[in-house]
């Protein structure tokens, strides 16, 4: 079974940076789309970044400017680069991707556990 391990969240001050990652393992052909989705205490999970296998990239709109997220297709791995963090960016960061095992004919969607991302003075 695949799996997503997500590392990298903390604790920093406004206008500080972080730096997330989140891996892939299992018996991997191939994976499409990866992307960032987050959720605050209240609210529902949203869409932040995300990053085709092609390399083309799409971002929240509070975000632009700020995050840039990345990928590294030999390590099965997405990153994102979080800078000039405002409070309003507290939230358990979600991995997700979607992976075509081998032997599979679609691709299936997979989501990591999520890391905490708090943005504090």
């Amino acid at each position: 079974q695949v799996q997503l391990v997500e590392s990298g969240g903390g604790l920093v001050q406004p206008g500080g940076s972080l730096r997330l990652s989140c891996a892939a393992s299992g018996v991997i052909f191939s994976i499409n789309t990866m992307g960032w989705y987050r959720q605050a205490p209240g609210k529902e999970r949203e869409f932040v970044a995300r990053i085709t296998s092609a390399g083309s990239t799409n971002y929240k709109d509070s975000v632009k400017g700020r995050f840039t997220i990345s990928r590294d297709n030999a390590k099965n791995t997405v990153y994102l680069q979080m800078n000039s963090l405002k409070p309003e960016d507290t939230a358990v960061y979600y991995c997700h991707a979607e992976v075509r095992g081998s032997g599979d004919f679609v691709f299936f969607d997979y989501w990591g556990q999520g890391t905490q991302v708090t943005v504090s003075s």
